[in-house]
Parts: structure tokens; C-alpha cells; sequence
């Protein structure tokens, strides 16, 4: 088995509180610089960056996984990924039919800006990505988990738009792959406080809206090669994959 350094949740310029400096190869070339192995794209309810972040990991030794950062109408914040660029087609398909229309003010908080290679704007979001989608967290995980997708309660630790802040536990009858923590989240005091995460995987990320972020937190996956097969296998500890939150160093 390999051991991969993951930072799975970071934001690009599109995100409106994405600083501008954070365009999809900026991200890639930073996260390549300090070490990241697995980098993954997550944008506030949008996945419309994810396929030029992935261009740009081509050739170059980082794994790019694709997914958006989604705002259940409870306002508590969950990870999706997903397989391939049509499954992820057909779920971004399903945020902008959830996204309510609530129109963005740039002035206020912030661009919501695509690009494409050669730096130039080719769309602009109107509505408010960070708005709360019109549907709750257990119509979202199912969603995503009809997709096949990965579903990770994003952040736990943090006393505002998690799972846990909103909703004061994690709900039994939604299916998620692992749970996230924050830089100084505390994996043993949040069992402490919820004792049916004892079996759970958890990883750690950077929520990195600016590029001296990223990498700032960071877990390690324990598998044979990085694909979306192998992570997912590793979140549920199968066939000897693993995830760990530190590794021992030699």
C-alpha cells in the first residue's frame, strides 16, 4: 500500500468568499508544492471548476477529487464527490434546480466567477452560492449516494453550518462515508460529545478560501493508487485501504 497526503475540501474564485487569487491552477501548482497527493475541488453548490482543476492536475503527479461543498436547508455544509465529469454533470443539474434565487451582490460578498485555460471569464453565477439549498440533508445524501457518489459531513467540530451546530447530531437514517474535521478539530472529544462516531472514519481539511491555506490540514489514505475507487475503499477501510488523521513519522 501507498500512503497519499489528502486535503479534500478547498474552494476556487468561484465560491463568492473564494479569494481571486484561487483559480483552479493556482490551487493545483500550491497544493503540488507542499506536498498534497489528493486535492479536492469543492466549491459552495457548484461543481463548474472541477473539470478545469482536473485538466490541470494532467501530467502531474496530484489527484484531483471532484465534488462541491453543499448547503442543506439546514444551513449545515456537506461534502459530495463524485466518479466522472457525467455523473457530476447530473448532480450539478440538481443544485441549480435546488439553488434558491437569491441574486448575488459582488460588492458585498463577493465574484462568483468561472474561467476556463486562458484566465477568461466565461460565466458568472447570479444567484447566491452560498445560499442554503431548498432541500434537507437527508434528500441531499440520498441524491448523492444514488450517484454513487461520497457524502462527508463537512467540518463537525465548528459551532457554526455543521451538522452538529445545526441539527446538535449527525442524523441516523442518512448514509455518509466519513466525517470531516477542521485544523484543530479534537477527534476524541467530539466521540467524547458523540459516541456514535466511534466506528466512523473521520478526515481532516483545510477549507482553504486563499492559497495560504491549503494544505494547512490535511489526512493521509492508505491504498494502492489514487482513483475514486480506491478512496471510497478507503474511507470504509476495505481490503486493507485506510484513512489515517497523522501518520508516524520514520
Amino acid at each position: 500500500m501507498n500512503i497519499y497526503k489528502a486535503d479534500l475540501h478547498t474552494h476556487t474564485l468561484l465560491s463568492p468568499c473564494g479569494d481571486l487569487d484561487m483559480t483552479p491552477n493556482y490551487i493545483i501548482e500550491l497544493a503540488l508544492q507542499r506536498g498534497i497527493d489528493i486535492i479536492g475541488i469543492t466549491d459552495h453548490n457548484t461543481t463548474r471548476h472541477c473539470k478545469l482543476a482536473d485538466q490541470y492536475s494532467h501530467n502531474r503527479d496530484i489527484f484531483v477529487l471532484c465534488g462541491a461543498e453543499v448547503t442543506t436547508k439546514e444551513e449545515a455544509h456537506c461534502l459530495a464527490f463524485f466518479e466522472n465529469f457525467e455523473i457530476l454533470n447530473e448532480f450539478q443539474f440538481f443544485l441549480d434546480q435546488h439553488l434558491p434565487n437569491v441574486p448575488n451582490s459582488p460588492d458585498f460578498f463577493g465574484d462568483q466567477v468561472q474561467i476556463d485555460e486562458e484566465m477568461n471569464i466565461i460565466y458568472e453565477e447570479p444567484r447566491l452560492l452560498t445560499s442554503a439549498l431548498d432541500v434537507n440533508i437527508e434528500i441531499i445524501a440520498a441524491k448523492v449516494k444514488s450517484l454513487n457518489g461520497i457524502f462527508i459531513p463537512a467540518h463537525i467540530d465548528k459551532l457554526k453550518y455543521s451538522v452538529i451546530s445545526q441539527l446538535g447530531f449527525i442524523p441516523f437514517d442518512i448514509d455518509y462515508d466519513a466525517v470531516e474535521i477542521s485544523e484543530h478539530g479534537n477527534k476524541e472529544e467530539i466521540i467524547k460529545q458523540q459516541p456514535y462516531l466511534f466506528n466512523r472514519t473521520f478526515i481532516r481539511s483545510s477549507d482553504a478560501h486563499f492559497p495560504d491555506k491549503i494544505g494547512t490540514a490535511t489526512c493521509y489514505f492508505e491504498m494502492e493508487t489514487r482513483s475514486f475507487n480506491e478512496i471510497s475503499k478507503a474511507l470504509h477501510h476495505e481490503d486493507g485501504r485506510a484513512v489515517h488523521l497523522e501518520i508516524e513519522k520514520k
